[in-house]
């Protein structure tokens, strides 16, 4: 029996060692940094106690960026879900060319961000591109979409819901394709609608990959910056600065090693707790939809 255990540990060990390369020790090594002076004109790891964190505190900046992206990724997610269901709702049964339409919808997640970026910065372009022309043609004024806060924020949560909706639609779309036919035969034999199907069996059965695909959404727009980076740079001014991308200013750019670790730190834990309850709340509001 200890041979066996033994033998267990062994296979166990490479994976544990891989968690602890790529996880705990850059974890443990950002904590260390974040409590030191590292910066351009410092390259020393000396102990300054939580002065990065109080710099932090006092740090406007930092806060707005993180007050965006709640609003940015709120907003984004949101929009994904709605137009994500709808398409899975419309591929879902027996519609011609079902194949080639959920390819289709796929193609925008295949598209790298960054060069999605580039060329939706094209498409923004205030003299050049297509946007303001088409506006133009309907009578419309030009709009300065990537040189004022208001229309780069919009260009900004355009890039995002045209790239990412997809991969709502495909997680929406494996849920559905995985929901047992009893209830809907049930529904169908008490005279429900379509309407009421969706209310009634729909929509509550769904509950639980909404919740996972809502959730794993609000993960990977919490990390949003390279559209951010090719679109605007965090322009005009800091309008469109979001705290991945502060962060690349400060720690990448600017060489504030010590303070950016902090900021790092401060802003994971941040978005745990925020996931954490956001998951939490979802759940529950799900739960009290299909109650009712």
């Amino acid at each position: 029996m200890d041979g066996l255990r033994r033998h267990k540990s062994m296979f166990l060990l490479p994976g544990l060692l891989t968690l602890f390369l790529i996880i705990i020790f850059p974890l443990l090594f950002t904590i260390r940094v974040s409590f030191s002076g590292w910066n351009v004109s410092n390259p020393r790891m000396d102990f300054i106690g939580g002065a990065n964190y109080t710099a932090m505190l006092h740090d406007s900046r930092f806060w707005a960026s993180i007050t965006r992206l709640i609003l940015l990724a709120g907003g984004t997610v949101l929009i994904q879900y709605l137009i994500g269901f709808g398409m899975a709702l419309l591929v879902w049964r027996e519609v011609r060319g079902r194949r080639f339409w959920r390819v289709l919808f796929l193609v925008p997640m295949m598209t790298t961000p960054v060069v999605m970026a580039a060329i939706w910065q094209t498409i923004f372009h205030e003299s050049l591109g297509p946007v303001n022309d088409l506006l133009g043609m309907v009578g419309l004024t030009s709009i300065p979409w990537l040189t004022e806060s208001g229309p780069a924020l919009v260009a900004l949560m355009t890039v995002e819901v045209w790239q990412w909706t997809p991969f709502m639609f495909l997680l929406l779309l494996a849920g559905l394709l995985s929901l047992p036919r009893e209830p809907f035969m049930a529904a169908a034999i008490d005279g429900a609608g379509t309407w009421r199907t969706f209310r009634k069996v729909t929509f509550p059965l769904m509950a639980p990959v909404s919740v996972a695909a809502v959730v794993i959404r609000l993960v990977e727009a919490s990390k949003l910056s390279d559209s951010v980076y090719v679109l605007t740079s965090g322009g005009p001014g800091s309008s469109t600065e979001t705290p991945g991308y502060y962060l690349y200013i400060q720690g990448l750019r600017d060489q504030q090693t010590g303070y950016s670790g902090a900021m790092s730190l401060a802003y994971l834990v941040l978005m745990i707790v925020t996931l954490t309850v956001v998951a939490a709340l979802l759940t529950r509001a799900f739960k009290l939809k299909g109650a009712s």
